[in-house]
């Protein structure tokens, strides 16, 4: 067994900007960090980060919130899925996804995933059919894209509506098409381990101005939705402002400050990212028992995660690996464990609504691991982590 211990740490991310830092501390000094509390004709950096983000995301409208969780139930609400309504998302994504359709009063349908970690296509098309859910909560889960074009085909020809959750592919594209912009609209999270880090924020962008009217109003809005830097025409406004509740989801100044500075890096960042995620992978993928999942040419990712399955373990196998993996520095995440641990859980455990039965899936996750790079990280602790991870399965190979 190699005697080698990576020293670095799988939580640590890059310190804040220092333009960023003193943004956020002029917001502090003035003590109006609620995003309406703005003096005289200011436009403030909340809407000011909306108008930024929609032009980076090429998206006519962009709405700035508390956290990615809330822009999907804010999403949801606008696109006026309720009670009872069959809503499809992934079988593999992460809680906070069936968590949103659960809150709205939502049933979750869960589709299938193939040996690549995308959406199964047919077995979407067949749920579609089945269920007749008129919405996709789809879940770009952990970067990778599925085929879009197909997707959206399949959305054309049974009804449903897309609404994209891009906590995982910010800056990703399909066919040069940015992730987001193929639905009704796309939800996007700032949370610490996300592209952008405010600690907490998420972003909802769209095309629609309805929609996006309704969910401005449903974000807490009360009558100041004309101080939005990309939000739709007041017109818009005139019954939706009436008819939706207030939830309380806005972003507040402090964040918008923090996140201003770090979307002109987003770009170089994604560069970094890959740089790195292509480093492990090119050493992994030279291991028979490793399984990378391949990616389309018509992706461009963002890498600041990686997966691999071992097939060939069991599931004494798997947390064999993860174990010794630990032991040499190299935090593993094991997607087939029955209980959840840290951010990681399966269908199986979320007892908020029927079980159901998804067998693809399961053998999927059952030898899936999952690990990530920060760019804390260097290309060099990448090539160690990679030959510690190989070293590691040649112990536990059956």
């Amino acid at each position: 067994m190699t005697s080698r211990v990576f020293r670095g740490s799988f939580t640590q991310q890059e310190p804040i900007p220092e333009e960023a830092i003193e943004a956020a501390v002029a917001v502090m000094r003035s003590g109006r960090l609620h995003r309406y509390n703005l003096a005289n004709d200011e436009r403030g950096e909340t809407a000011l980060l909306e108008r930024e983000f929609a032009d980076w995301q090429g998206s006519t409208y962009c709405l700035a919130l508390a956290s990615g969780g809330q822009s999907i139930q804010i999403g949801l609400r606008a696109a006026e899925v309720g009670t009872g309504d069959r809503v499809l998302t992934n079988a593999f994504t992460l809680a906070p996804v069936p968590g949103a359709i659960a809150a709205v009063g939502g049933l979750p349908v869960l589709v299938e995933i193939d040996e690549n970690l995308r959406l199964d296509l047919d077995d979407l098309d067949r749920k579609a059919a089945e269920s007749g859910a008129k919405t996709l909560l789809l879940s770009h889960m952990r970067g990778h894209l599925c085929d879009m074009d197909g997707l959206m085909a399949v959305a054309a020809r049974r009804g449903f509506r897309v609404i994209e959750d891009c906590a995982h592919t910010m800056g990703a594209r399909w066919n040069r098409t940015k992730s987001g912009n193929f639905g009704m609209a796309a939800c996007f999270s700032t949370q610490t381990y996300k592209h952008m880090n405010s600690g907490e924020g998420g972003f909802l962008t769209s095309h629609d101005p309805d929609f996006m009217a309704r969910a401005t109003i449903l974000s807490g809005s009360y009558m100041f939705y004309d101080r939005h830097g990309a939000g739709p025409d007041e017109r818009h406004f005139e019954a939706t402002r009436y008819q939706m509740p207030n939830h309380s989801a806005r972003m507040d100044a402090l964040r918008a400050a923090i996140l201003r500075p770090q979307l002109p890096r987003l770009e170089e960042n994604i560069a970094r990212w890959n740089a790195l995620y292509n480093t492990v992978a090119a050493e992994l993928v030279k291991c028979s028992a490793i399984a990378v999942p391949m990616r389309p040419q018509n992706e461009d990712m963002v890498g600041s995660s990686i997966q691999f399955r071992v097939p060939a373990l069991d599931a004494a196998g798997c947390q064999a690996l993860t174990r010794r993996c630990g032991e040499h520095g190299v935090q593993l995440k094991w997607f087939g464990n029955n209980e959840p641990s840290g951010f990681t859980s399966g269908h199986g455990s979320w007892q908020y609504f029927d079980s159901q039965s998804l067998p693809c899936t399961d053998r999927i996750l059952s030898t899936l691991f999952d690990m990530r790079l920060p760019l804390t990280f260097s290309p060099q602790d990448c090539k160690l982590i990679a030959d510690i991870i190989l070293e590691n399965v040649g112990t536990v190979r059956p």
